[in-house]
């Protein structure tokens, strides 16, 4: 970093100088661009520049309609613009940073919502941990997870979070991070990318440590049959998808996402990796791959004790149960519980056996804070509050109620431990929230 401790900065990254904003001993860098891309082509990185470009503004959000969990999470990045243009990261730093770990973060949203800019996400309190963290933007739905019939790649989603892990090993010790200590960590959607980066091979060298929160790993296979009949209709529904309008796009996911609904539990999943094709190798051989990645990199993987509450109670049923007194709470409890399990708890538990089968170090945790009121408990996403910085004032799922201060700094403290010592500076491999 060049001198300066207050105001403005002007940081050195790989691409050119950017200004950066200083204030409260941290330094703040807003929607700096890490690579670019034509419409369902791979990213590639961007072109150098010369003088000072600003970094204090908050980049774009891909292009999407508002997440269905808006009405528990709240509306999470609503009011950032929207761009195809959108692999742009953020980064948090502490402004005397010299050679600290780095928590690199992938935002979650089911990969049609979200995005590493939104205001929920600020880092500060983790940042004053001792750690820097680089959050990521990355494309989205069938812009980034379903391209067309006839074009040439696909998972191009993923292809931006690896190029995004690049830029970070580059440029993020101009932030006073380390490259050789990095950790990539997400939520639900972003902790299934986790695991999808570790699969990768391309991916290898960019990351020592990864942490996988409430990722709904069991929907990553038998998916096949689901993608190639949503790619056909996709096809059916643009005219020309290299020059239809973004509404457009963002229509058709719409009709596909309706469509898979008919495929079962992969139908909650319409858009997400695909395996077999690059830079993801097959489902065949994902578990030696997996096996192979355990043996270097160190894993923290878990979920809140009701994840599946918000989906459980989108479902009619739920709701005639939650008004039939106490024994119809009672079954809905326990179907909450029980999907919870299948969705994420089974899924979270297989990941760290495989690892410590593997000769891994991997450690597990289950989040279970949750309102004094309401039906959604420790719901899906509840623990993001106690992580980031941001104002979750509209989150339905904190029933009213502030983060609980203590709990919010030992999971703070924790993540921040990880990143930094692993799992052996965590001292157990089973932690409770």
């Amino acid at each position: 970093m060049s001198d300066g401790t207050s105001g403005r900065r002007t940081v050195l990254t790989a691409a050119g100088p950017i200004t950066v904003a200083v204030a409260d001993d941290l330094v703040r860098a807003r929607g700096i661009p890490y690579a670019s891309a034509d419409r369902f082509g791979l990213p590639q990185p961007v072109s150098p520049w010369t003088g000072p470009r600003p970094a204090v503004d908050r980049g774009p959000a891909a292009p999407q309609d508002p997440s269905r969990l808006d009405t528990v999470a709240g509306a999470v990045g609503a009011d950032l613009s929207t761009s195809e243009d959108c692999q742009v990261v953020s980064v948090t730093a502490p402004a005397d940073a010299r050679d600290l770990p780095v928590l690199v973060w992938f935002h979650g949203g089911a990969y049609v919502s979200g995005a590493g800019e939104a205001p929920q996400y600020d880092a500060d309190d983790l940042a004053r941990e001792g750690i820097v963290v680089v959050s990521v933007t990355y494309r989205l739905g069938v812009l980034g997870y379903l391209t067309p019939p006839g074009t040439d790649h696909d998972n191009l989603g993923l292809h931006d979070q690896i190029a995004a892990l690049r830029w970070v090993r580059v440029s993020v010790a101009a932030f006073g991070g380390d490259p050789d200590r990095v950790t990539i960590a997400g939520h639900s959607a972003g902790g299934d990318a986790v695991v999808s980066m570790m699969l990768s091979a391309d991916a290898d060298g960019l990351y020592q440590r990864a942490i996988v929160q409430s990722a709904p790993l069991g929907m990553r296979i038998g998916r096949s049959e689901m993608v190639e009949a949503l790619r056909a209709r996709l096809g059916q529904l643009l005219d020309d998808p290299m020059t239809a309008s973004t509404d457009e796009i963002l229509a058709a996911q719409r009709e596909l996402a309706v469509l898979a609904t008919s495929y079962k539990s992969v139908g909650a999943l319409p858009f997400g990796t695909r395996m077999g094709i690059a830079p993801l190798p097959s489902e065949e051989s994902a578990d030696a791959r997996l096996a192979e990645v355990a043996r270097r990199c160190e894993l923290l993987v878990g979920h809140t004790a009701s994840d599946a509450s918000p989906y459980v109670l989108g479902d009619p049923r739920a709701m005639r149960l939650t008004r039939a007194g106490f024994p119809g709470r009672a079954v809905y409890r326990l179907v909450v519980r029980r999907v919870t399990h299948a969705v994420f708890g089974r899924s979270a538990h297989g990941l760290a056996a495989r690892w410590t089968d593997a000769g891994g170090a991997a450690a597990q945790y289950v989040f279970g804070w949750a309102p004094r009121t309401g039906l959604l408990g420790a719901c899906h996403s509840i623990e993001l509050p106690f992580l980031f910085s941001g104002s979750w004032s509209d989150a339905l799922m904190l029933g009213g109620q502030d983060p609980d201060p203590r709990l919010a700094a030992r999971m703070r403290r924790t993540w921040a431990t990880f990143v930094r010592d692993g799992v052996a500076g965590l001292g157990t491999r089973s932690l409770t929230f």
